[in-house]
């Protein structure tokens, strides 16, 4: 639910002129994006997502697509003692992150591309991501999962969390609306796992679950071998 990496298409096809998708879709609609990302459970699926990270002190963390830095801050919340960087390619989202987070400890932003990451290689103990990977376009999809293996240490992992998984007609009117729309259609199924795979992770499923203003949100676990 948060802001999205580099795709052209999908953000010229909303109205925007940037080259990424912002945090709401649109920057006239940003003031509004807190309140109407809590409004569909974020809270609940972010809490879940950190309970299934377990960060302990000393790690160094990276969320890709912060968007206004809900998650980051939660994962902050959840553990002061690790060093968390949230980064989004969305500079109005950012600064809204920062001041949302300011005079906080090892917590910072960066603008940066999913797919062009800034740090070095193994930089990292864990990756978050939530709501980002079906905003994206084949080609950055594997682009970013490729950078994410990158910039985690052997043995890092990636925590990701996504409408998708076994998506069916049978999981209510907003699934059914999900699965009309193009942007899911490579998540479902064995669709993040391949990719994942594909970059090189280990992947299992965690979980799955029905958000019914969402659809069916699943839970990924990427591990890059030690």
């Amino acid at each position: 639910m948060d802001g999205m990496t580099k795709n052209t298409p999908l953000s010229q096809a909303m109205g925007n002129q940037h080259d990424y998708l912002p945090a709401a879709g649109r920057d006239s609609m940003l003031p509004f994006y807190d309140l109407l990302t809590r409004a569909l459970g974020a809270g609940r699926v972010h809490s879940a997502l950190l309970r299934q990270a377990s960060l302990t002190p000393g790690d160094r963390v990276l969320e890709i697509g912060c968007g206004t830095g809900n998650l980051t801050i939660a994962a902050k919340n959840a553990q002061p003692g690790a060093e968390i960087v949230g980064t989004d390619p969305d500079p109005l989202a950012l600064a809204r992150a920062e001041r949302k987070s300011k005079g906080r400890n090892g917590l910072r932003y960066e603008r940066a591309y999913g797919q062009a990451l800034p740090f070095p290689d193994g930089g990292f103990d864990h990756v978050l991501s939530a709501f980002m990977l079906h905003h994206l376009d084949p080609e950055v999809k594997e682009a970013t999962a490729a950078e994410v293996f990158r910039v985690l240490r052997p043995g890092g992992q990636l925590h990701l969390v996504d409408i998708g998984g076994n998506l069916t007609a049978a999981d209510g009117f907003s699934a059914r609306r999900m699965l009309k729309n193009p942007h899911v259609a490579a998540n479902l199924g064995d669709g993040i796992p391949s990719l994942l795979r594909k970059a090189g992770f280990d992947c299992e499923e965690v979980d799955s679950r029905v958000y019914p203003h969402v659809s069916r949100v699943t839970y990924f676990r990427a591990t890059r071998p030690a």
